[in-house]
């Protein structure tokens, strides 16, 4: 659920002068989510095929390294992207604007119409709309192209996919790295708290109890590494 705040009219100035802030919430999640998922999927085929334990932590590594990188770098691409075409509607907007002005403003009227306004005061709100060149832009991009008011950074967005990748992904690997006993054991329970935790944080910020949001992220990890352990253990048997 999202955190609660002031409504006092200062309160709301300052807030709004600060102007919205963005939230990378979803890339911690992406990227965490299958930082455990792929790594310890790894982790799952490779004991399921009782291949020697240094192959989890080679395969482990290159997995957080490549796999990683790969998710970020996409993250960013995908997050460029919708700022190009954002900026590409920017700019065919503005042009309409100056060429074509009484058609934009058509457009408007059309728009808030369909939002139930008519009569006078569905022209008041044309022109208050239409009044100032940079606001009308905006309106435009929100309400003709359902475009996003604000976009997140594309470095950002891919920095923090990266990093929740490797900070959850790693742990899948720790009881290799650190030579504890029953390592799959501890990795199985160390990578579900991992989900679980992941899970819940998402939690936070949707209609969901933490707790069932939770246990979805569990069971689709859990799922995930089923798969994997089953496959490798499967072309273990076949000799492969």
């Amino acid at each position: 659920m999202s955190q609660e705040h002031d409504h006092s009219p200062e309160a709301i100035a300052d807030r709004l002068a600060d102007g919205p802030s963005m939230s990378y919430l979803r890339d911690w999640v992406y990227g965490g989510i299958d930082g455990a998922v792929t790594t310890f999927a790894v982790v799952s085929g490779v004991v399921g095929a009782a291949l020697e334990p240094r192959i989890i932590l080679l395969l482990g590594a290159a997995n957080l390294i490549g796999d990683g990188f790969s998710m970020a770098a996409s993250n960013y691409v995908g997050s460029r992207t919708e700022v190009a075409e954002r900026e590409h509607y920017e700019r065919m907007e503005r042009r309409h604007i100056e060429e074509t002005p009484e058609g934009e403003r058509e457009e408007v009227r059309q728009i808030y119409r369909l939002k139930g306004l008519d009569g006078q005061l569905l022209e008041d709100v044309v022109a208050a709309v239409t009044r100032e060149r940079e606001g009308w832009i905006q309106t435009m991009l929100v309400e003709e192209f359902g475009l996003a008011p604000t976009l997140r950074d594309p470095l950002r967005a891919a920095a923090a996919t990266f990093v929740a990748f490797l900070l959850a992904g790693i742990v899948p690997l720790l009881p290799w790295l650190l030579g504890l006993e029953s390592p799959f054991w501890l990795s199985s329970v160390l990578t579900g708290a991992v989900f679980f935790a992941i899970g819940s944080m998402k939690g936070r910020w949707s209609v969901q109890p933490a707790w069932l949001s939770g246990l979805e992220t569990l069971l689709i990890g859990g799922v995930a590494s089923g798969l994997a352990f089953a496959i490798g253990r499967g072309l273990s048997a076949l000799g492969v």
